[in-house]
C-alpha cells in the first residue's frame, strides 16, 4: 500500500499555522518597507542625510522581496497590494522628496518645494496608475517609484554634502524634473521580475549576485549610482533605438528586408 505524501500546509493544526505564517509573509516585508519609510524621514528631518539614503535603499531591497515571495508562495491578495501602494508613496515618495528638498534645494526658496511636491505627486500618479493597469511581468509603463526613489537615494549616498560648484543645483533641478517625468511617461522600462535565478545557466546568475553583493559593500557609492542612472536611462535609450530603428525601416524598407535574408 503506498503511502500518503505528507503535505505540512494542509495536515493538521500545524499545517493550518504554517500556511497562516507564509501567507503574512509578504505583509512583514511590506511592513519593514514602511519602517525604512520611517527612518529616512526621521533621519532627514535630523540632518542625517547619508542615513535617510541607505534606508531608502534598505526599502527598495524591501520592496522587491514581498512582492517576489508573495508570487513564490502563491499568497498575492488585495489588501497586500494596496498595503504595498502605501508603503511606497512613504518609502519611495514622501522620503525622497524630502531628503532631495532638504539636502541639496533648500536655498532655492519656494522653487525647491514646488520640485519637491512635482517628485511626489508624479510618484503618487504613477503608483495610481500602476494599480488599475494590467500586471506585465517583463515591462513596466513609466519609470518604477522605486527607481526613481533609488535614484535620488544613489545620488545623496555618493555626494556626502552638496558639491559647491555653481552649475550642480541646476543639474540636480534637471535631474528631479527627469525622474518625475519618467515616472508618468509612456517610456517602457524592463521589470526585475522576469529575473530567475532557479533556471538556465544558473552558476552565472549566482556569480552575478555574488559580485554585485560584494561590489554594494565595498563600493556601495559607486555602484549603486551606477545602477541607479543606467537602469533610469534604459528607458530613454531604448525608445530612442526603437525609434531610429523604425525610421530606417521606412527610409530604406528594400535593404532591410534583404538584411533579413
Amino acid at each position: 500500500m503506498r503511502r500518503k505524501k505528507f503535505d505540512p500546509l494542509s495536515n493538521g493544526r500545524g499545517g493550518r499555522k504554517l500556511k497562516r505564517s507564509i501567507y503574512i509573509l509578504p505583509s512583514v516585508f511590506t511592513v519593514g518597507n514602511i519602517f525604512a519609510g520611517f527612518i529616512a524621514l526621521i533621519a532627514t528631518l535630523s540632518g542625517q542625510y547619508q542615513q535617510a539614503a541607505i534606508a531608502i535603499g534598505v526599502a527598495v531591497v524591501l520592496d522587491g522581496l514581498d512582492g517576489r515571495v508573495a508570487r513564490l508562495a502563491k499568497v498575492t491578495s488585495d489588501f497586500g497590494v494596496h498595503l504595498d501602494s502605501l508603503a511606497d508613496t512613504i518609502s519611495f515618495g514622501i522620503a525622497p522628496a524630502i531628503l532631495i528638498y532638504s539636502w541639496g534645494l533648500t536655498d532655492l526658496g519656494n522653487f525647491a518645494r514646488f520640485s519637491s511636491f512635482l517628485f511626489l505627486i508624479c510618484g503618487v500618479m504613477r503608483l495610481a496608475r500602476f494599480n488599475v493597469q494590467v500586471l506585465d511581468l517583463k515591462q513596466f509603463a513609466g519609470l518604477p517609484i522605486p527607481a526613481g526613489g533609488g535614484f535620488i537615494a544613489a545620488t545623496v549616498h555618493f555626494f556626502p554634502d552638496p558639491p559647491e560648484i555653481p552649475v550642480f543645483k541646476p543639474l540636480l533641478v534637471g535631474a528631479t524634473y527627469l525622474v518625475s517625468l519618467l515616472m508618468i511617461s509612456t517610456i517602457r522600462y524592463p521589470s526585475l521580475k522576469q529575473l530567475n535565478f532557479g533556471r538556465g545557466k544558473s552558476h552565472l546568475a549566482i556569480l552575478t549576485l555574488a559580485l554585485l553583493v560584494a561590489g554594494v559593500y565595498y563600493y556601495s557609492q559607486y555602484v549603486l549610482l551606477i545602477i541607479a542612472y543606467a537602469y533610469l536611462l534604459s528607458g530613454p535609450l531604448a525608445r530612442l533605438y526603437q525609434s531610429v530603428n523604425y525610421r530606417l525601416k521606412r527610409l530604406h524598407p528594400k535593404s532591410t528586408e534583404e538584411s533579413q535574408f
